[in-house]
């Protein structure tokens, strides 16, 4: 078990999916995994280059509001689940490396984090389409989680892209 400083929850295992601190030498998977187009596609979220996606994850690991976890399936890296403070409310996202998708790893690793992380109401942005994500938040325990959306626009594209 590991022990999680900003929040001093200790963090077990959930059978073959685990979650830990996220660490520097996760970010080159988390950028592949962001980079890959049907997942862009699905999560109507563009990718970042990696100066825009470095500048991004050195600003969400600076803030210590923030609570990051790196998503461990048989010690691999699978993917990441953050919360962080909006104004009036607290979000949550994650994103799962393809080669995971279908396997339940998100939904077992929001139902680990959201066990943790007892902030209330948490709010998580869900695209209308992505029906996986959408079941994946309402199995973690949490139907009022995800709040369909459509796609994004080219403005907030751009504005998501550059932050």
């Amino acid at each position: 078990m590991t022990t999680d400083p900003r929040t001093s929850f200790q963090i077990p295992p959930t059978g073959d999916v685990q979650l830990r601190d996220v660490t520097e030498r996760d970010l080159p998977i988390f950028f592949e995994h962001q980079r890959d187009a049907d997942a862009n596609r699905i999560a109507a979220f563009p990718a970042r280059d990696w100066n825009g996606f470095m500048a991004h994850w050195t600003k969400i690991l600076g803030d210590e509001t923030v609570i990051t976890k790196t998503v461990l399936i048989d010690g691999q890296v699978a993917g990441n689940v953050v919360s962080w403070e909006q104004p009036d409310e607290r979000e949550v996202g994650y994103w799962i490396g393809r080669e995971y998708w279908g396997k339940g790893v998100a939904t077992r690793a929001l139902s680990e984090f959201l066990a943790h992380v007892t902030v209330r109401p948490l709010h998580a942005h869900v695209a209308k389409h992505n029906v996986a994500s959408i079941r994946s938040w309402r199995s973690a325990g949490s139907p009022s989680l995800a709040r369909p959306r459509g796609p994004l626009s080219p403005a907030t594209r751009r504005s998501r892209n550059s932050s």
